[in-house]
């Protein structure tokens, strides 16, 4: 299967390094798009490279703008890539513009869309990240919810089909996270002579 991977922002990118590991390690291809909401070193590149990651396979280089102009550039760099790769699914994460793109292009292009986080509500519609989240999960078509409630917010707004609750991926983040520190710090110990 070919999987198409969209993220933007930190958390995203954070987020995708378990996921990455777990398509790849299962033998499907995975097109990894950056869009480059976030682009300097101490907001993009330090992930990937602390956790991981696998470099992306495009960057479409959008830097700062406003939501607009910001989600607009997305959709246009990304629609080509789609219509290229034609993947069977498309994968999004979170509530960023990077979310919302990549979620408007593979819904208007009819192809097959899983939002990771789904059902995450502030239920304060002024935050732009909240607009984000609701449009994106009734243009998904597989709805990957992290906890229990996430799943009533689904079903209190009907949508029902594709969801399933799964867990929130961050903590698959930061178990990776606790097992390679404390094998750190026992090595660190060690070498200090500390008894263990």
């Amino acid at each position: 299967m070919k999987i198409m991977t969209v993220i933007g922002a930190r958390p995203e990118i954070i987020q995708t390094a378990p996921f990455s590991r777990a398509v790849r390690t299962d033998g499907h291809r995975e097109v990894l798009v950056h869009t480059g909401q976030h682009y300097d070193a101490n907001m993009s590149d330090v992930f990937f490279r602390d956790l991981g990651v696998p470099r992306p396979d495009h960057n479409l280089e959008v830097g700062s703008s406003s939501h607009a102009v910001m989600t607009a550039q997305i959709m246009v760099r990304l629609e080509p890539l789609l219509l290229h790769e034609r993947p069977d699914w498309v994968v999004v994460f979170g509530d960023t513009n990077s979310t919302l793109a990549g979620a408007l292009v593979a819904a208007k292009l009819c192809m097959p869309l899983a939002h990771i986080e789904a059902g995450l509500r502030s239920g304060d519609r002024t935050m732009p990240e909240e607009v984000n989240r609701v449009l994106v999960d009734h243009s998904s078509d597989l709805l990957l919810a992290p906890t229990d409630v996430a799943v009533t917010n689904l079903r209190r707004e009907g949508l029902t089909r594709g969801v399933h609750q799964v867990g929130d991926v961050r903590v698959d983040v930061l178990r990776g996270l606790i097992d390679r520190a404390r094998s750190r710090l026992t090595g660190l110990l060690a070498r200090e002579g500390v008894p263990l």
